[in-house]
């Protein structure tokens, strides 16, 4: 997939550990005690009811806030220019740049790594076809569909090098069609260029599908209720997977473990 660059070629130890985390707004409590880790080239997936901090959880990966009280490392980083360094965050929106073409869009990952524009668009380019994008790297972010939009996020967020994905409920806004179809061109992509992914859904059967473990918090403040195995080896055509018997027995017990969380 993407031309890696150092940091997404690191070896399988770069991971993400979380020791003993809280967080507050002020007197609001929203995390309490959370110990996790997600592997290397694993993505590890987080459910819980709206409110409990899984956003947040992602931004203090990223470096973008500071725990109260304990400890977040990315790849041996604690410092948030350290942890920034090593993640990629990609929000609930695709916030593309309503001026800029699709290609430019996700170049922008590039030019911030100091490439001028030419050799980024040139990139940038030769992944469109792979990403489904093929024909439209001149389109405005307005002539887009939305899973295309989701497409050339996912892309961005890709170029940036960045060994760790911050994924925060990256199909939320699109119909139930499109985000199957998005659920397993992600499951491809991810195969294709391996990444240690934190991923953040409200959608327990995607999280399920798209993860190699999923973790399910309580209401805020957020704690681990439960910690669940994907079921293994998963069937590569989605709509076998997530209708295996052994796939449909995990989501039970994860929808068990999410109605007692609230």
């Amino acid at each position: 997939m993407a031309d890696a660059s150092p940091a997404a070629r690191q070896p399988p130890g770069v991971a993400v550990s979380v020791r003993s985390l809280e967080h507050s707004y002020g007197e609001l409590r929203t995390i309490e005690r959370l110990d996790l880790e997600a592997p290397a080239h694993r993505v590890l997936g987080l459910v819980g009811p709206s409110g409990c901090g899984k956003s947040t959880l992602l931004e203090l990966i990223a470096g973008l806030r500071e725990p109260a009280a304990g400890k977040v490392e990315v790849g041996g980083a604690c410092d948030p220019r350290g942890r920034l360094a090593r993640t990629a965050l990609m929000p609930q929106r695709d916030m593309l740049l309503p001026w800029l073409s699709a290609i430019d869009n996700a170049a922008l990952a590039l030019r911030n790594r100091g490439a001028h524009r030419r050799p980024a668009r040139r990139e940038a380019g030769r992944l469109f076809e792979r990403f489904g994008l093929a024909g439209f790297e001149l389109a405005r972010p307005a002539e887009l569909s939305g899973g295309m939009r989701q497409r050339v996020a996912f892309l961005r967020t890709l170029l940036s090098g960045k060994p760790v994905l911050a994924l925060d409920e990256p199909f939320a806004s699109l119909d139930a069609i499109t985000r199957a179809e998005m659920q397993a061109w992600l499951a491809t992509a991810l195969g294709a260029d391996p990444r240690t992914v934190v991923l953040v859904s409200h959608d327990v059967e995607e999280t399920l599908y798209l993860s190699d473990r999923v973790v399910v918090l309580s209401s805020r403040p957020g704690r681990i209720v439960a910690q669940l195995g994907a079921p293994a080896p998963r069937a590569p055509d989605r709509d076998a997977a997530v209708t295996d018997p052994a796939f449909v027995a995990v989501r039970e017990q994860a929808m068990q473990a999410l109605r007692g969380a609230r």
